[in-house]
């Protein structure tokens, strides 16, 4: 009784039940956008360091992310490598550059260079041309989703880093950059020559271990060794490249703001909606009350009145806001709905009805059986 008593109720008026299901539909869909943009964001400021094969990262002192860091003097490779407990060390250049368009103008890139034989770091998600490829004469890899913005339209077209002469020899997927400025990797020695470094200089040094259990130990003697660099664990180096962009930028301040405004929005919204329907039927429930149902009882039905609400906006709500996911899967700030997410979405939704239930809680709590018998 109390499912049906809450349906019909929910469904009496038809206006206002649209009214309900377009603010939560608003709210879901608004903080869907914001926390996928928020994921989305996340993931491709860590995308390089969680695609890498080593558990210790050696920058410059102050190095703040993956893309700015400054030159290591290139004496430090050989001292790390006769610390107990390292197996390889593997050199990393990366900096901002200029990339020539074929057909004219240019624009910002950042240069990875790397050699994917050493097992550091590799371009991923190769769907043309092979990650080895890199290796070969004047060849770098880029990703599909910048292919318009780099001025180029299909393999082995000609374009240039700076003042060298380059050729697209593979393409990703999915590699993107959260500053907009597209990754282009190539080998170390090709990236360290455009970049104007020594033979033995790099920005990042990749450590691996032979037991990766002893990191804490051996990233601690290594900061024995070394002076004026930044000794951290992968963990570390992702949580300071993510405090950097997301909230020293107020990037992920702005995001997670909006969610919470559009929480906000919809909890009002709904609350509004159940006092005035709870209003309207006041007579109904005083009649419940004079006929001996319990407080709870009806608090019950308010309730599941509300849940009902909660499951028809989620599921409008998800629906609009999975078609926004399908379309900016192919864009340069891509929405990341994760299964996490979208659970944590119906979680809100029902508290954010529960919530806004309570106002009409109170207005029936006040009821007085007698006011049935009133004119």
């Amino acid at each position: 009784m109390v499912l049906t008593l809450a349906f019909r109720n929910l469904f009496h008026d038809r206006i206002r039940l649209a009214v309900t299901l377009v603010g939560i539909l608003f709210a879901i869909v608004l903080v869907a956008v914001q926390l996928g943009l928020y994921q989305g964001a996340r993931q491709m400021i860590i995308s390089m360091i969680d695609n890498s094969e080593g558990e210790i990262w050696i920058t410059s002192f102050g190095a703040k992310s993956f893309e700015e860091a400054g030159l290591l003097s290139g004496r430090e490779r050989h001292a790390v490598l006769s610390v107990p407990g390292v197996a390889k060390v593997t050199p990393l250049a990366v900096a901002f550059t200029e990339w020539r368009k074929p057909a004219g103008g240019s624009t910002l890139i950042v240069l990875v260079g790397t050699d994917p034989a050493d097992g550091g770091l590799a371009p991923w998600n190769v769907i043309q041309g092979e990650p080895n490829s890199i290796a070969e004469p004047h060849a770098v890899a880029i990703d599909k989703t910048y292919m318009e913005n780099l001025g180029v339209k299909q393999l082995a077209e000609i374009a240039q880093v700076d003042q060298t002469r380059v050729k697209v020899a593979a393409l990703t997927d999915g590699i993107r950059s959260f500053t907009m400025a597209p990754y282009v990797f190539t080998s170390l020695g090709r990236a360290r020559t455009m970049l104007g470094m020594q033979a033995d200089q790099a920005t990042f040094l990749l450590v691996k271990l032979a037991d990766p259990m002893t990191v804490d130990a051996v990233r601690d003697e290594i900061k024995s060794r070394l002076s004026n660099v930044d000794v951290l664990t992968q963990a570390e180096f992702r949580a300071r490249s993510l405090d950097h962009w997301l909230f020293g930028t107020g990037a992920g301040v702005a995001l997670i703001g909006g969610a919470i405004l559009g929480i906000l929005v919809g909890t009002v919204i709904v609350a509004q909606t159940l006092y005035s329907s709870t209003k309207d039927h006041l007579r109904e429930f005083a009649t419940l009350r004079a006929l001996g149902s319990s407080a709870g009882y009806i608090h019950r039905v308010i309730l599941t009145q509300a849940g009902l609400s909660a499951v028809l906006g989620y599921i409008l709500g998800m629906s609009i806001a999975m078609v926004v996911v399908h379309f900016s899967e192919q864009t340069a700030l891509p929405i990341l709905m994760t299964p996490e997410l979208a659970i944590g979405l119906f979680v809100l939704t029902l508290a954010m009805c529960a919530i806004s239930a309570v106002s009409a809680i109170v207005k029936v709590t006040k009821i007085d059986p007698a006011m049935v018998f009133a004119r």
